[in-house]
């Protein structure tokens, strides 16, 4: 019960960065999205407003419900990447899912509940590993006890009382071999251990109808509770068995009744639901015939999940009335008031985010913690080959980028990716024949390798 109370204090308060101040959560986002200032301040309130709640006396917490949020902003300018690290910063249950691919009730498509549905089971998953972590320690005790009774059998027959003097020497004999799995000594040896049969299998596996999600999923689950466990004999290493066995212990240590409360009240109090592509089910017409219809009946089964509602799953009933929702789009053909009057009212916050400059490319491809030039030269480190970008070729890949945005589709920083993918191509492939080597990317080089692509201006955009 001690650790139990712990773990939900610590969920309610002390999540990672759960207490960081806005300017502090701007910091952290900072290391990774360059630009979007305006947006980084709104989520970092959104984010502070949550910790804020959970300090307002209790009956007044229930009132408060988040500030849901609307990006307005062209591919590639960070709106994922934003809302992804932002739930990565305070270990929120976080799910992201693209409004086109819901159709109305009726249509064939996903039913927008399953959204809720997904966000519960990444909190279950959650909690689950974490608790496990929690017994992990034991778990592996009991995991090397059963892995020893393999290796060094009871001599007695079951119902005969060891003598003194043989029990010792078989625990010596036990202790010796805990000592030599420490090693690491015995990893490579062979060992034949029971594990336990994922539980159905195919005859488990049911086709699910639109809209009919939950059904499958408790059909699944009353089947495979009707199915006896059953375990089959393996041969595998004994580094492998022990990581087997460990895992097994763990699930039996753990209280899956208690991580599925934990996780259920997780994901009311913290989730975040991004919501990408929203610009999509946006009607851009009046006429009342066409796929307009179902896509304000997609705003409409929405609404009562943004408004706030209950939901079934698997893990019980589910409370949306503070899941953070955050919607994103590009909104190029619609406008944000192309959205029905109810569904805008629950996304009082709305932010633009600008497309990116050939100075903010110059910062992306080597500012951030996970920079794109950084995760080239890793790469090639582990072949020997060390990749050099001197100034003058950061620029002119931001040059490129730049360019080829503005001749086509405007794709933002996912245009680098292309564009660097084809500067290193040829080093790429002789990587493993260039060991120890040093290559120097300079202006000239990368012309060398897209020069003929960029003076084509088909073939460009086809390529890049």
């Amino acid at each position: 019960p001690d650790h139990r109370r712990a773990l939900e204090t610590r969920m309610d308060q002390d999540k990672p960065s759960t207490n960081l101040t806005p300017r502090q959560i701007v910091a952290e986002l900072d290391k990774y999205i360059i630009g979007q200032e305006e947006a980084k301040r709104s989520v970092s309130i959104a984010l502070r407003n949550r910790w804020r709640r959970m300090q307002v006396p209790e009956d007044l917490r229930e009132e408060i419900l988040p500030k849901n949020i609307i990006m307005i902003g062209p591919t590639g300018c960070g709106k994922t990447e934003i809302a992804r690290r932002m739930a990565r910063l305070t270990g929120a249950p976080f799910v992201k899912v693209e409004a086109s691919k819901f159709t109305e009730v009726g249509y064939v498509g996903r039913d927008v509940e399953s959204i809720i549905r997904d966000i519960t089971e990444v909190g279950v998953a959650m909690v689950r590993k974490e608790q496990m972590e929690q017994v992990r320690e034991k778990a592996r005790k009991q995991a090397e006890d059963r892995l020893l009774e393999i290796l060094v059998p009871s001599v007695n027959p079951p119902g005969i009382s060891p003598t003194m003097a043989r029990d010792e020497e078989q625990n010596s004999t036990r202790e010796k071999f805990r000592v030599k799995l420490h090693e690491g000594s015995l990893d490579d040896k062979q060992v034949e251990v029971d594990v336990a049969e994922r539980q159905g299998g195919a005859m488990l596996e049911f086709f699910p109808v639109s809209g009919m999600e939950s059904m499958d999923i408790s059909m699944k689950d009353m089947l495979s509770n009707l199915m006896p466990k059953r375990s089959k004999k393996r041969k595998m290493p004994i580094k492998e068995a022990l990581e087997v066995l460990e895992q097994e212990e763990a699930e039996k240590l753990v209280d899956m009744d208690e991580v599925t409360r934990l996780a259920v009240r997780n994901v009311e109090q913290n989730g975040i639901v991004f919501l990408d592509e929203v610009d999509k089910i946006a009607g851009r017409s009046s006429q009342g015939a066409g796929p307009d219809v179902s896509r304000e009946g997609v705003q409409r089964d929405l609404l009562p999940i943004v408004e706030g509602s209950t939901v079934n799953t698997k893990y019980g009933p589910v409370r949306t009335d503070h899941i953070l929702f955050i919607a994103a789009g590009a909104f190029h053909v619609a406008k944000p008031s192309d959205l029905i009057p109810e569904l805008q009212g629950r996304f009082p916050i709305r932010v633009e985010l600008k497309s990116l400059t050939r100075e903010d490319f110059i910062r992306i491809l080597s500012e951030p913690k996970n920079a794109l030039l950084i995760q080239y030269v890793e790469l090639l480190k582990t072949e020997g080959v060390n990749l050099e970008f001197t100034p003058e070729a950061i620029e002119e890949i931001a040059d490129i980028a730049s360019e080829v945005n503005s001749r086509g589709e405007n794709i933002g920083a996912r245009r680098l990716h292309t564009i660097m993918e084809k500067t290193v191509e040829e080093v790429s492939f002789e990587a493993p024949e260039l060991n120890g080597q040093t290559v120097k990317v300079t202006p000239e080089y990368i012309r060398n390798q897209l020069d003929e692509t960029l003076a084509d201006q088909d073939l460009s955009r086809y390529i890049l």
